[in-house]
C-alpha cells in the first residue's frame, strides 16, 4: 500500500458528494480520489472538476466502475440502501477495501452474505456508523467504561428526527417507501441500535416493537389542499409542511436565510432561487406530503431485551420540533444523561448524577472535547480519517469501531423490531436474524 489511499467513489449524492469526498481536501496528505461514478451527468461533472478526476476515470453508474479491474485502494460506496450489497460483493471480488454507507442491507440474506464475502476476500470493511466517532458519545463511552455509574440496568433513548426532516427525507425524499430503500427503523435508527449497545457494552437477545403512519397519510389530507404545494393549495398559508415555506423561508433551512447546504442541495446540486423554486414545483419535494407513496412509519418505540438481564427502551418519532438524540443510561451507582442536539454545541450536554450522600451532580463541558462538531456532531470525518489511518497502517486493524461484524448486530436488531412491528409486537429473538 502507498503512502496515500487512493479512493473509487461510487455514488455523488449528499453523503457522498458533500461529506465523504471532502475529506480528500481535508486530508489531501492521505487520500485522493480518482474514480467517480453517479447516474446524475451533472454531479459526476461538478465533482470531476472540484478532484480533477479525468473523464476516463468518471462513470455512469457503479455498475460501469465496477466492470473494470480494481482502480483504487478502496471503495467509498454510497449509493442507495438497496444497491449496497450488489456493488459491495463485486468490489470485495476485486480486491477493493470498503467504507459502506449504512444500512448495509434490509435483506438479511444480503447482510449475512457480505460477511461471509468480506472474510473470504480478507477485505477491511467500515460502516458509517458514524455517531460512535463523535467526541460527545466516545466521551460517554470513557465514563461508562470506568464504571463510575456501575453497572448499566436500564437505558431509555429518544431520536427526535424533526418535522421538516421528517418530511424532507422520508416523505418526499428517498426513503419514504420500504420497498423501495429500508424500514424506517433501519435507515435511520440503525445508528441508535448500533450507538447504545456499543456504549452500554450490551448484546440484544429480543425485541418487541410498535409503530405506524400516523400522520402522512391521505386521509388527513387537509380540505382544499392540492398534490403539489405550489398547484393552487388552498392549506398553503396554514400547513407546516408547505415546501415553499421550508425549503425558502424556514429560519434554519431556507434558502431566504442563507442557506446553501443540505437539504436544499438534494434538491439541486447548486442552490439558487431559482433552480429551488423550480424543484419545488417539478420534482418530489415539491409534493403534498399526505399524497406521496411513503409507508415508512412516522413513529415507532422499541424494547430491548439485553442477554444480561438489562433493558433499553427506544423511541423514534418523526413529529418533534428538533433533531437530537436524548438517552438516560441507569446504573447501579448513578445515573448519565446525554443529549446531542443536531450540530448546535451549545444544546449538547452529558450529565452524570452519582447515588452519594452528597448528590454529587457533574457537567462534562462538551465544547471542550473537540474543535468540530460538523457532520453528524464530527463524526464524519473521524470515522473517514481512522479508516484511512488503519489502511495506511498508522492505526491497528482493531481500532475500527464500525467494522462490518460489529455493525450487522445493529441491523439485526433493527429487522428484528420491524418484524415485531409487523406482528403486532409479538417478541422476537435476535438468534433468529443471525443465522
Amino acid at each position: 500500500m502507498s503512502n496515500k489511499i487512493t479512493v473509487a467513489l461510487a455514488g455523488l449524492g449528499s453523503r457522498g458528494k458533500d461529506v465523504y469526498a471532502k475529506a480528500a481536501k481535508l486530508y489531501p496528505d492521505k487520500m485522493q480520489i480518482v474514480a467517480i461514478a453517479d447516474i446524475d451527468p451533472v454531479k459526476v461533472k461538478m465533482v470531476a472538476e472540484e478532484y480533477g478526476i479525468p473523464e476516463e476515470r468518471c462513470y455512469s453508474s457503479a455498475e460501469e466502475m465496477l466492470k473494470e479491474d480494481r482502480l483504487a485502494d478502496v471503495m467509498f460506496i454510497t449509493t442507495q440502501d438497496r444497491q449496497h450489497v450488489g456493488h459491495a460483493i463485486p468490489a470485495l471480488k476485486k480486491g477493493y477495501h470498503l467504507l459502506l454507507e449504512k444500512p448495509i442491507s434490509p435483506d438479511l440474506d444480503e447482510c449475512r452474505e457480505i460477511v461471509k464475502v468480506a472474510k473470504e476476500c480478507d477485505r477491511k470493511v467500515v460502516v458509517c456508523h458514524v455517531l460512535r466517532y463523535t467526541p460527545i458519545y466516545r466521551k460517554v463511552k470513557e465514563i461508562l467504561d470506568s464504571g463510575k455509574i456501575g453497572d448499566v440496568v436500564s437505558i431509555m433513548a429518544v431520536e427526535n428526527v424533526g418535522w421538516f426532516h421528517m418530511a424532507h427525507s422520508f416523505v418526499r425524499g428517498n426513503w419514504a417507501n420500504s420497498d423501495e430503500t429500508s424500514p424506517m427503523i433501519l435507515q435511520k435508527c440503525c445508528h441508535d441500535m448500533d450507538l447504545y449497545l456499543w456504549l452500554a457494552n450490551k448484546k440484544c437477545k429480543s425485541v418487541s416493537s410498535y409503530g405506524s403512519t400516523y400522520l402522512f397519510k391521505e386521509e388527513n389530507a387537509p380540505e382544499g389542499c392540492a398534490k403539489r404545494c405550489l398547484d393552487g393549495c388552498k392549506a398553503k398559508d396554514t400547513c407546516p409542511f408547505d415546501a415553499e415555506a421550508i425549503y425558502m423561508d424556514n429560519k434554519i433551512v431556507g434558502y431566504n436565510n442563507g442557506r446553501r447546504i443540505w437539504p436544499l442541495d438534494v434538491l439541486a446540486p447548486v442552490p439558487t432561487e431559482e433552480s429551488i423554486m423550480d424543484a419545488i414545483r417539478t420534482g418530489r419535494y415539491g409534493r403534498c406530503v399526505y399524497h406521496c407513496n411513503n409507508n415508512v412509519v412516522d413513529h415507532q418505540v422499541v424494547n430491548l431485551n439485553m442477554t444480561d438481564g438489562s433493558t433499553m427502551s427506544f423511541t423514534m418519532c418523526g413529529l418533534s420540533a428538533d433533531i437530537a438524540r436524548y438517552a438516560r443510561f441507569y446504573g447501579t451507582k448513578g445515573e448519565l444523561i446525554v443529549n446531542m442536539n443536531g450540530d448546535d454545541i451549545k444544546k449538547n450536554v452529558i450529565e452524570v448524577n452519582m447515588f452519594d450522600k452528597n448528590i454529587t451532580h457533574e457537567e462534562i463541558d462538551v465544547a471542550s472535547l473537540s474543535d468540530d462538531f460538523s457532520g453528524h456532531g464530527g463524526g464524519d470525518n473521524v470515522m473517514v480519517e481512522e479508516f484511512i489511518d488503519i489502511l495506511l497502517g498508522n492505526r491497528e486493524e482493531s481500532a475500527s469501531i464500525t467494522s462490518l461484524e460489529k455493525s450487522v448486530e445493529s441491523h439485526y436488531c433493527a429487522l428484528a423490531a420491524e418484524e415485531s412491528r409487523l406482528h403486532d409486537g409479538a417478541v422476537v429473538e435476535i438468534d433468529s436474524m443471525r443465522s
